[in-house]
């Protein structure tokens, strides 16, 4: 018996295994893609037609709160993922599951710190602690660019706006 190979799956693009508990579970879907450039963040419900994207937040939407805050670090994919929990409790969502997609999450990288931005912004997601960046990461001591003012002070700006 020849088995049917999804288009996507052959090209690489989804994992329907996974897909499928992901939409099992009822629940909104926090898509995190890390990109060369940035991180990409979006928050989809299933649809039979087709996913429904309540909401997408790019690192380019801090820009435009700072011009400074730009680029792929691990501080500013926490604080885009705090930026879209934030945009998340607007919209009177309370809690959602992490969609990986075909990355795998790295303890300390930018998919765990773009969750916890995003968990830390008040929105229930399942996950291990032990994955989250230590705090000098995400205050972003370790570059050599540093953040231009402190990390408590940015989440305060993006609380405002």
């Amino acid at each position: 018996m020849q088995r049917l190979v999804q288009r996507r799956r052959k090209l690489g693009l989804t994992n329907y295994p996974k897909r499928l508990k992901l939409l099992k579970s009822g629940l909104p879907r926090l898509i995190v893609r890390p990109t060369n450039r940035g991180i990409v963040i979006e928050l989809a419900e299933f649809d039979p037609v087709g996913d429904k994207v309540l909401l997408t937040v790019t690192e380019k939407n801090l820009a435009k709160i700072d011009p400074l805050l730009d680029g792929n670090s691990v501080p500013i994919c926490y604080l885009t993922g705090y930026l879209a929990g934030l945009r998340a409790k607007k919209l009177k969502l309370k809690e959602a599951v992490l969609d990986t997609g075909r990355y795998n999450i790295i303890k300390g990288g930018r998919i765990a710190a773009a969750l916890k931005g995003f968990t830390d912004s008040g929105i229930k997601v399942p996950h291990d602690k032990s994955i989250f960046p230590d705090k000098k990461r995400l205050d972003g001591t370790h570059l050599k660019k540093k953040l231009p003012d402190t990390l408590q002070n940015l989440k305060a700006k993006l609380e405002a706006n």
